[in-house]
Order: structure tokens, then C-alpha cells, then sequence
């Protein structure tokens, strides 16, 4: 390619302007050249004047007139990002939004800085973590992604001299339109092929009016001579006194008519699709050569149609219609019943019955293919006349692809409203459990070991702690436990707990582990994930030695490395495009059900006996990849085994900081006694009540408050404590809320929180320095080292 010199006179800016602008138009124009697509070129010299505008606008940034200015137009910038009709933005690398155009405005209602956008979903983080991925490769995609009714999709570019600008670009993804596409095939080549065949097609509006029509229709209605489009279809055609139909313009001596009405679309308002044939016979059939014509017609269709006998027999199925029904084409079934489950034939059956014995209306029904049973179908039926052989019409709809999104969103609603409940749930059991294990261990301080009731209030000790592991699995699965997250590898998590698997799995399972190459490093809980292979593993070994309890079978635990290319060729709408570390455990169990594998990730939903699950192992793993940032699918097929395949994202850091905890000699016990004034802020009658006879054992003198406003009132009349611990949640005032007013009055307040969320959900919410945190349910012990720690520290 030969170089452009730069004029002379010309100032650099100016200049890469020039050869951005060059460049841009000689790339769209061998686009053109290959593809034969102005669409694809005018959008690629979008593309490249919009990149050439932010080269241009950082220039001018970066120059020491400009930075010594400390001002920035950025109008020239926003000019040129008008030239695309998608949405466009530009941050600088403090995540400024520094130029946006209108498109942008228009589709997010304002101009909120990416990543942080009104997308649904997890959107929000998908978009984050390409955004990462851009500032380390340079370029990065997302897809998937939904504002309002829009389903979106995202290309981040970083660009400026010093690469210190995202350049956001949004393309909104538009919908398949039936009706667009019909009036497109109509008014083109297919409509002349259509015409070639003698059958004169139209689209006709719910108006009357004509939407689309194809040429040979035009010549004959109007000879010619202006457009059809909009005229009034009924107008265009007369009726004799026998009711043969005639084109208007050829009058009462032209070729007479069948008019054939096609329904394809379910909406009432839908448009109609209209084919014509000349009746040279004028008799009540077409004869052999129009039912050629129809058969013609319909192959030609996009959407899925078949004609059905008299007899209830197939006639012809085209292409979208064998797609949609699932057919083999080298063993076609011979009845329209053959394609449903054995539940739906008979009603099947009767329809097409019905319309072949003269009904004239159209009708919808609701069935269940055998090709995909779990999911219902629109099947379209009505009857037909002048169609030679063909006596019923039956339509389907191809909605495999809408089904399964709908699958997807109702999976993940579910989820995540499962999971508040969940999370609802353990944060209430938890204030029960807090008091119960206080209660505990007062008496406790009464007895001495040996006494009977010492062993029962034990027992009941041991039991609470029992249930509390059960709530920090359900917080696990509403994603709101709290996380020690570390840069790891994943090898490294399966060595720590490989001695730990080979016993849980016995003689009778094969532990298979093989570890990829080039693995990148994850952040995550390394002691959560190892919960993970722990959980996925026993659920193998359970599921093998039920299906096969003398020989048992192979657990294979398997990490490996997963491009962003790869994720790309999957096509995953679920699945971000990034580079990921995989972490795949396999067995040769029996496999999962179909109608099981939705649902096992739900909390409480086991197929083990009763007695040997809490239903709570697979919810765990569900919530902890999901909270460290991670997805999880399952595949199974029956009497295959199955497959639990983790994907967490590669960390951009990726140097390792895990470090070995080191072991330590056991403490000794420590004088928990203590002094001064504690003010108590807890609305559940029950955790206040364990909790301040606790601190007064200790030997503090503890005040008490039901509520925020409460707590407030003590303040003003008996000063500043020495310690203010508080619930976080509660009714009229919540804590942060009551801390920020007594901060106010005492800046050097210390503060303990006490709640059953999650510390790291809490600290996002709570904009407060020097706090500490005790989670529910803690033990009376808990609760005075607590207040001596914060006490020692002020």
C-alpha cells in the first residue's frame, strides 16, 4: 500500500486526520469490493471515522498547549461519533465519560458512565470485565446484554496516543421481522420466481391495503402504470354473477380468479398473504397445473407450511416447516399426528378432520411436539378450498431459539428469587440461632462438665451450630456469604484436597485429576472452591456407586485453559466473551434426568433418600462460583454420567498471592473481663436480651436500645459510651443511618455491626470508616473478644 506524504503546512494532527480519513475510505471501499455490501462498508467507514475522531481529539488532548489550557473541547469529537447510528462514548483512565453522542443519550436515557449503565441482568459486570479485558488486549466484545427491550451488544476499544482512552460502542441487535421479510421476498427475486410459476402474490395490511405485491400482480392489476402498494386490494378486483373473481382492470371479459388467503402470522392485527391463480376452466378445482403452482408457492415460503388430503395424509411439508417440526427427511411421517406426543393426537386428528370436512375459519392449538416434548408449539390450521388434493393448511412457527431464551431468563429469574428468599431466610434464622446459642452458653457458665444438664445444653449447643452451617450454605447460595478472596491457581486448590478425595472416594472410585497448560490465575475464596470440588466430587461418588455399587467408576477432575476465541465459537448467550480457567469434574455415574437438570442447582432439591442430603451441596457450589465472578453449567446425558464444568475468569493481575496459613500453637486463654460503658442497638427482643446479659457478665455496663431513634435518645441524655454495638437492619432507623447522626456528635465513636448478611455485602452498602463486624449467630465468647478487641484498639 503506498504511504500519503503529510503536506507541507499541514500540523500533525491535522495530518493523521487526513490519513485516518484515506485509510478509512480505501478499507471501506475494498469491503465493498469483497462483500458487494454498501451496508457493511458504510458502517466500516463509521467505524473508522469515529476511531480517527478520538486519534484526532487526543492529539489535541495531549498537547502541551491544550494540557497547559487544563480545558478540552471535545466537540469535534462529539461531531464526528454522530456519523454512527450506534451508541458511542469515550472514558479517559480515571473512567470519566469525556464525549458521548446523541445515539448514546437516546439509548440509556442520559449519559451514565460505562460500565455503570441501566443494563439487566449481570450485565453491568459482563460489561466491567470487558472493559478490563480492552485496557489489557486493546479491543474487547460483550454480548447478551438488555436495556429495556433492546438486546445489545458491545465493542470496547482502547485507542489515544498513549492508550489511555475506551472508545464504547453499542449496537442495538434488532429483531427478526416476519412481515419485513415477507414484503422483501415478495417485491423481489422470489416474487418473480413466484411469477414465473403463475401464482400473482400479495401482502396484504389488516387496512385492506396493499403492503407488497410481486411484479406480474402489478401488471395485471394496473398494466403497469403506477404503484400497487397501498391501494386498496379489494378494489382491484370485481365479482360476476356466477362469483367467479376477475382483476377489475380486465373486466368482466378477463381471466377469472382463485383467490387463496394464507395465514401466517397469530396476532389478530397480523397482515395476510394473498396468491392468485388464473382458472381457465372456471371449474371448482384448480386442476393438476395450479396445484402445481400452489405446491410452488409453498415451498417458497420462509415460514413453515404443509398441505394436508382429505384423508388426513400429508401432501407436502417445505423446508422451515420440517425444521420447526423436527422431521427426518428420509422418513417423513404419513399423519399430521405423527409429529406430537401421544397426549395431543387425538385432538390433532379431529382439527384436521374438521377443517377437511368444510370449516372455513382458521384455528390455533397449542401442541407438544415428540422432537422437543417440553416445550409447546403454535400450530396453525385451516381449511382449504381450490387447492386440488390439498384440503387442510397447517402452519407452524420455528420458536426452538425463543423457547430456549425463555428457558434461560425463567431459569435465572427463578434463581435469583430463590436466592433473596434463601438469603431472607438465613439472615432471620440466624437472629434465632444467635440467641439460642447465647442462651447456651450462659447456662453453661452455671454448670460445671459432669453435671447431666451439662451435657443436654451441650448437645443443644452442638445442634444450633448444626443449623448454622445450614444458613451459611443457604448465604452461600444467595450469593452473600463473606469471601477471603486471593489470587490462586486452580491446580493448587485441587492439590490441597487431593489426599482429602481419595479417602472420601474409597477403593471402589478411580480418581482421575489432569491439570492443562498455560493456565491463568483466578481471585477467589481458595477455601470455598475447595468446598466446591469437594461438593461436585461426593455428589460423583454417590451418583456412581448408586448406578454401580460393586465397581464403582472414575471421577475425572480436569483444569484447563479457555480462550475468548473458544468462548466466541461457542455462541453462549450466558457466557461472556473473555479468557477463562476451567475446572471440569466428570463421572460415569448413571447421568441426570432431563426433567431433573433444571432444577438441581435449587436449594433443597435432592434425589437422595431422606436422611442422607440437606439438598444443599449443588446450591452451595451454585452461589459461591457465582459470587467469586464465575458460571457453572451442567451437561448430562442419560447412562453417560454427568458433567459440571466451572468457568472463572482468568484475573488481569495473574500473579499468584496465595500464601500457606501458618499452623500456631493453640492460645491461651485470655481475660475477657472488661469495663465501661456499652450502648446495646438491636430491634429482635431475643438477640438483646442474650447479648446484654453476656457484656454485663463481662463486667461492662451496657445500655439498651430497640431501634435507631432509640439509640439516639440515650445518646443525648447520658453522653458518649465507650462502645456502641448495633444490628444493622431494623425497623423506623436502620444502623449505618443511627451511627452517622452519633458520629456526628462523636466523631471518635467506636463501632461494632452485627448482622446475619454478609460483611463484604455490607461494607458495599455502608460508607463508614473505623467499623468492625460480627457476624450472626456468634457465641457469648465471640461477643466479649469482639468488644475487648475494638476497646483495646480505641
Amino acid at each position: 500500500m503506498a504511504s500519503h506524504p503529510i503536506p507541507a503546512g499541514l500540523d500533525p494532527t491535522r495530518a493523521a486526520a487526513v490519513v485516518a480519513g484515506i485509510a478509512t475510505l480505501a478499507a471501506a471501499g475494498l469491503v465493498l469490493l469483497l462483500v458487494g455490501s454498501v451496508a457493511a462498508a458504510a458502517g466500516f467507514a463509521a467505524i473508522g471515522i469515529i476511531a480517527g475522531g478520538a486519534v484526532v481529539a487526543w492529539r489535541l488532548l495531549s498537547s502541551p498547549s491544550v494540557r497547559d489550557q487544563q480545558s478540552v473541547d471535545w466537540e469535534f469529537t462529539r461531531t464526528v461519533a454522530q456519523a454512527s447510528g450506534d451508541a458511542v462514548a469515550i472514558t479517559d483512565r480515571a473512567g470519566r465519560l469525556v464525549c458521548a453522542n446523541d445515539a448514546y443519550e437516546t439509548l440509556f436515557a442520559g449519559f451514565p458512565t460505562p460500565p455503570g449503565l441501566p443494563l439487566g441482568g449481570d450485565g453491568v459486570a459482563q460489561l466491567g470485565n470487558a472493559g478490563r479485558i480492552a485496557w489489557r488486549d486493546g479491543s474487547a466484545d460483550v454480548s447478551g446484554m438488555h436495556v429495556g427491550a433492546h438486546r445489545i451488544r458491545a465493542h470496547i476499544t482502547r485507542s489515544g496516543d498513549e492508550g489511555d482512552m475506551l472508545v464504547w460502542r453499542f449496537v442495538v441487535l434488532q429483531k427478526h421481522d416476519v412481515v419485513a421479510s415477507t414484503e422483501t421476498l415478495i417485491g423481489g427475486a422470489t416474487g418473480d420466481r413466484l411469477g414465473g410459476a403463475g401464482v400473482m402474490a400479495a401482502l396484504i395490511g389488516p387496512d385492506g391495503r396493499v403492503r407488497a405485491a410481486n411484479r406480474v400482480l402489478t401488471q395485471r392489476a394496473l398494466g403497469g402504470i403506477g404503484a400497487i402498494e397501498g391501494r386498496d386490494f379489494a378494489r382491484l378486483l370485481i365479482t360476476d354473477s356466477r362469483g367467479l373473481v376477475r382483476f377489475e382492470r380486465e373486466g368482466l371479459d378477463g381471466t377469472p380468479l382463485r383467490v387463496l388467503q394464507i395465514p401466517f402470522m397469530e396476532a389478530e392485527d397480523a397482515p395476510v398473504l394473498v396468491a392468485l391463480l388464473d382458472d381457465e376452466d372456471t371449474a371448482p378445482a384448480i386442476g393438476a397445473s395450479a396445484s402445481a403452482h400452489v405446491r410452488s408457492l409453498v415451498s417458497l415460503m420462509p415460514f413453515g407450511m404443509a398441505l394436508v388430503d382429505r384423508e388426513g395424509r400429508f401432501l407436502q411439508m417445505n423446508d422451515a416447516f420440517i425444521r420447526a417440526a423436527g422431521v427426518d427427511p428420509h422418513a417423513p411421517p404419513l399423519y399430521p399426528g405423527d409429529l406430537v406426543v401421544r397426549e395431543d393426537k387425538t385432538a390433532v386428528a379431529d382439527a384436521i378432520r374438521r377443517f377437511a370436512g368444510g370449516a372455513t375459519h382458521s384455528s390455533d392449538m397449542a401442541v407438544r411436539l415428540k422432537s422437543h416434548p417440553e416445550e409447546p408449539v403454535a400450530l396453525t390450521i385451516a381449511g382449504a378450498r381450490g387447492l386440488g388434493d390439498a384440503a387442510v393448511l397447517l402452519s407452524l412457527k420455528d420458536n426452538s431459539e425463543e423457547s430456549r431464551l425463555k428457558r434461560e431468563v425463567a431459569q435465572a429469574t427463578k434463581m435469583q428469587a430463590v436466592g433473596q428468599l434463601a438469603g431472607g431466610v438465613a439472615h432471620d434464622f440466624n437472629n434465632i440461632l444467635t440467641a439460642i446459642i447465647g442462651h447456651c452458653d450462659l447456662m453453661m457458665m452455671r454448670h460445671s462438665p459432669g453435671d447431666s444438664d451439662y451435657d443436654d445444653i451441650q448437645q443443644i449447643r452442638t445442634n444450633s451450630n448444626r443449623a448454622a452451617s445450614l444458613t451459611r450454605q443457604l448465604l452461600a447460595f444467595s450469593r452473600q456469604q463473606t469471601l477471603r478472596p486471593q489470587t490462586l491457581q486452580l491446580p493448587d486448590v485441587v492439590a490441597e484436597v487431593s489426599n482429602l478425595l481419595k479417602r472420601l472416594m474409597g477403593e471402589q472410585i478411580t480418581l482421575d485429576v489432569t491439570h492443562g497448560r498455560n493456565l491463568g490465575a483466578v481471585r477467589a475464596d481458595p477455601g470455598q472452591l475447595e468446598q466446591v470440588v469437594v461438593n461436585l466430587a461426593v455428589n460423583a461418588r454417590d451418583a456412581m456407586l448408586s448406578h454401580n455399587p460393586r465397581g464403582g467408576g472414575t471421577l475425572t477432575i480436569q483444569t484447563k485453559a479457555v480462550t475468548a476465541a473458544e468462548v466466541r465459537a461457542m455462541a453462549s448467550d450466558i457466557l461472556p466473551v473473555a479468557d477463562y480457567t476451567a475446572l471440569v469434574v466428570s463421572d460415569t455415574g448413571a447421568g441426570i434426568p432431563p426433567e431433573i437438570l433444571p432444577k438441581i442447582f435449587e436449594p433443597f432439591f435432592t434425589t437422595k433418600e431422606v436422611g442422607k442430603g440437606t439438598g444443599l451441596g449443588l446450591s452451595t457450589v451454585y452461589g459461591i462460583v457465582k459470587q467469586s465472578g464465575g458460571w457453572i453449567f451442567a451437561e448430562s446425558k442419560p447412562g453417560q454420567g454427568a458433567t459440571f464444568t466451572m468457568y472463572l475468569p482468568v484475573h488481569a493481575a495473574g500473579t499468584v498471592t496465595r500464601t500457606p496459613v501458618p499452623t500456631r500453637a493453640p492460645a491461651k486463654p485470655v481475660e475477657m473481663w472488661g469495663t465501661g460503658t456499652i450502648l446495646l442497638v438491636e430491634d429482635e427482643d431475643m438477640v438483646r436480651a442474650v447479648a446484654e446479659r453476656a457484656l454485663t457478665r463481662q463486667g461492662y455496663t451496657v445500655m439498651t436500645a430497640e431501634n435507631g431513634e432509640a439509640a439516639l435518645d440515650l445518646l443525648d441524655k447520658n453522653g458518649r459510651p465507650d462502645l456502641l454495638i448495633s444490628d444493622v437492619v431494623m425497623p423506623t432507623m436502620d444502623g449505618p443511618t443511627m451511627v452517622r447522626h452519633a458520629r456526628d456528635r462523636y466523631p471518635d465513636l467506636p463501632i461494632i455491626f452485627m448482622s446475619g448478611y454478609a460483611e463484604e455485602q455490607l461494607r458495599k452498602s455502608i460508607d463508614l470508616d473505623n467499623v468492625a463486624f460480627l457476624p450472626k449467630p456468634f457465641s457469648v465468647q465471640q461477643l466479649a473478644e469482639a468488644a475487648r478487641d475494638v476497646l483495646a484498639a480505641t
